[in-house]
């Protein structure tokens, strides 16, 4: 079709609805589905609280998709009240054989498509017609909410109901050949109807690909035999095979010569080796992170200044929070380059080591004794015996290690397995329960003491000799 014959086509589409809307007969079908329409909105409004908390009430955990379809149908009760409104309507014009004949043929301009688009709208049919675009949108409407994105789901609603519409109302062929306007750049034509075959094929196989990859990683996770950090690494690429899948499938399906492709070879190559080559290092060390199990979700690690727990692995970063509740994205090279500190790498126990002293009037082997006990009533200190062979943390345990200025150094040692908890709130909690201990037991932590000795004479008293 060329530019002139679309120009003209448009130009008779608008002199049709113009005609089309003059005639009384549609003034008054489209007076009444307008009224149909603020029925519906006011039914809506007092049905849809009764209705959303009633869903609300329904046992749906086990089937969050269902729930999600519920709620968006509740949601939009006025649309649902209309489409019912216009069947009743469509009914009963089409039992009444109301109104009885077409559109005159003065409405109509002659010879065109448009023409005899226009001339199958007979009798109640525009009720029809409403009542299959309003239940259409309804549809389209709820489907695309159940997307994350409210673009790409706005996108998807637009597009999949002008195609509805366009078939309903016999005009698809029209419509494909004015959108189908364009060049071919050698085998591909580029045109706006191709654009959107792209988009839409291309969008809807990244979507279902990203679905079906969220699912399978999500079952991945649940098997039990598998180390977590095998569990990233499997589930990330499934998702990039689908993805890379996805947009073969799509750019093929929609004639494009993929082999065209290889000529940018070249171009990313360069561009990985110059400005990507930071990007591309992460990624590498992320998988071999994620191959040498050095790191996995849950663990407790110490990097630098900062001290926290892996939440997330990710292709370019690890996401590491700390006790004070700050997220931390660190590069996966970091973790290949510097020195990190593992706290849970074998398991999750970690010894840990608080030192004091006592006065030197304190018998030592009571001492040791009040110290384990205060620690082992530290609800997070293990105070169980390992079991024979096992490597299992030990209960608590106070040695003596030097005589001091002033008091009897001793440090008491002892086991926890939630580091991610916290270390230094541990320690805190254990040296109170000491000093609890010793104060009800009599045991002093004695002050440093320093001894002066005056060597200047001291007014009032007679001066010493020397001798």
């Amino acid at each position: 079709m060329s530019w002139e014959s679309i120009a003209s086509a448009l130009a008779d589409y608008g002199l049709v609805d113009w005609n089309y809307l003059r005639s009384p007969v549609v003034l008054i079908q489209l007076g009444v589905i307008a009224v149909l329409f603020l029925l519906a909105w006011m039914a809506s409004r007092r049905a849809e609280p009764r209705l959303l908390k009633w869903v609300d009430g329904l046992d749906l955990s086990g089937m969050p998709l269902v729930r999600r379809l519920v709620t968006e149908f509740s949601s939009r009760l006025e649309l649902l009240f209309f489409v019912v409104l216009l069947a009743v309507a469509y009914l009963i014009t089409a039992a009444t054989n109301w109104p009885p004949e077409a559109l005159p043929a003065d409405v109509l301009p002659s010879a065109t498509a448009a023409a005899e688009a226009a001339s199958r709208v007979e009798g109640s049919d525009l009720f029809y017609y409403a009542m299959v675009l309003a239940a259409a949108w309804l549809a389209i409407n709820v489907v695309s909410h159940l997307s994350r994105s409210r673009t790409i789901g706005l996108a998807f609603a637009l597009i999949a109901w002008a195609y509805v519409a366009a078939v309903v109302l016999g005009v698809a062929d029209v419509a494909t050949e004015i959108l189908d306007a364009g060049f071919n750049i050698g085998t591909f034509r580029l045109s706006l109807l191709s654009v959107l075959q792209v988009v839409f094929l291309l969008g809807g196989l990244l979507w279902l690909s990203a679905a079906v990859g969220n699912f399978l990683d999500r079952r991945i996770q649940n098997i039990e035999d598998i180390t977590p950090s095998l569990r990233v690494l499997i589930g990330k690429i499934l998702r990039i095979a689908l993805i890379v899948i996805a947009a073969t499938i799509a750019l093929s399906g929609m004639g494009i010569d993929l082999t065209a492709l290889t000529i940018f070879s070249g171009a990313v190559g360069v561009g990985i080796g110059f400005g990507l080559q930071k990007v591309v290092s992460n990624f590498i060390s992320g998988i071999i992170i994620l191959m040498d199990h050095s790191i996995k979700p849950g663990d407790t690690v110490t990097l630098g200044e900062t001290f926290g727990w892996i939440r997330e692995l990710r292709a370019r970063f690890v996401s590491v929070i700390t006790r004070d509740g700050r997220e931390f994205l660190i590069p996966n090279e970091d973790f290949i380059t510097t020195e990190v500190v593992n706290w849970s790498f074998s398991d999750q126990y970690v010894r840990l080591d608080v030192l004091f002293g006592v006065a030197y009037d304190s018998d030592p082997h009571e001492v040791e004794r009040i110290a384990i006990e205060a620690a082992s009533s530290v609800e997070r200190v293990e105070d169980r015996p390992p079991p024979p062979g096992s490597k299992q943390p030990r209960p608590p345990v106070c040695w003596l290690i030097g005589f001091g200025e002033s008091s009897l150094e001793f440090k008491l040692r002892f086991w926890i397995s939630d580091p991610q908890e916290g270390t230094t709130n541990i320690r805190g909690k254990v040296l109170l329960a000491v000093w609890d201990a010793f104060k009800a037991n009599g045991i002093r932590i004695p002050y440093p003491h320093r001894e002066i000795i005056m060597r200047s004479r001291v007014p009032g008293h007679p001066e010493e000799d020397p001798a």
